[in-house]
């Protein structure tokens, strides 16, 4: 009677542990499949707004510095020659020259072209005429194919310059357009020393299809 009632309790066992159904089975992957599929595009929608997200406010970023260092740049446009009882002024301002071409050279041997070079009297209480600084806004490639705009500074001897500091500005840069000046010539090429300096950047991810941030950088000077 004993072993009856064991062998009944094990089949009863045995018949409540069957587990799943290949039906069963199929159903549940088919149901796993609806739900996962909106998840999975959900999530990666969330990683490209992030991405996208971060970019655009680094790049925002970039153009705030950037506007900054342009704007005061150009406010202090001028050099002059002391020489001159009147303290006439000199070309302050030159396009796409190298680093060691130009009035006033600027960066060490095989820095690219600077998009634009500008240059200004730098007062100071020693003797003599004051130190010249000048600003160069050079364009550079870096490892993976970017592009950097970097901000050159030098002061010493227009020949023999000492660099100051070199400064990446923005990142991601696409393309920046040819300056333009005011009054003419709008291509701020010497004699002559400009009122308004206008800047255009195009700043993009190498590699990327998205849309170009563009960022117009403008400054006016102030020196007379």
């Amino acid at each position: 009677m004993r072993l009856t009632e064991r062998a009944g309790v094990t089949g009863r066992r045995w018949r409540d542990d069957q587990g799943l159904t290949l039906i069963e089975l199929l159903i549940a992957i088919v149901i796993m499949g609806i739900i996962i599929a909106p998840l999975a595009n959900g999530l990666i929608s969330f990683f490209r707004d992030y991405n996208d997200t971060n970019r655009r406010l680094s790049e925002s970023h970039d153009a705030q510095i950037t506007a900054a260092y342009f704007a005061q740049d150009v406010s202090s446009i001028g050099v002059h020659d002391w020489a001159d009882p009147n303290f006439a002024k000199k070309p302050s301002v030159e396009v796409n020259v190298g680093p060691m071409t130009g009035l006033s050279w600027c960066g060490p041997a095989g820095t690219p072209n600077a998009v634009i070079r500008m240059a200004w009297d730098n007062p100071t209480t020693a003797a003599g005429p004051p130190e010249v600084i000048r600003v160069s806004y050079v364009v550079k490639t870096v490892s993976g194919g970017g592009k950097e705009l970097h901000r050159l500074e030098c002061t010493g001897p227009a020949q023999n310059p000492t660099l100051l500091s070199d400064i990446v500005l923005a990142h991601n840069v696409d393309s920046v357009d040819a300056p333009q000046c005011t009054p003419a010539p709008a291509t701020c090429t010497p004699p002559f020393t400009p009122e308004t300096v206008t800047l255009v950047l195009h700043l993009r991810a190498a590699g990327s299809t998205g849309p170009i941030f563009t960022v117009t950088l403008t400054g006016q000077r102030r020196q007379s």
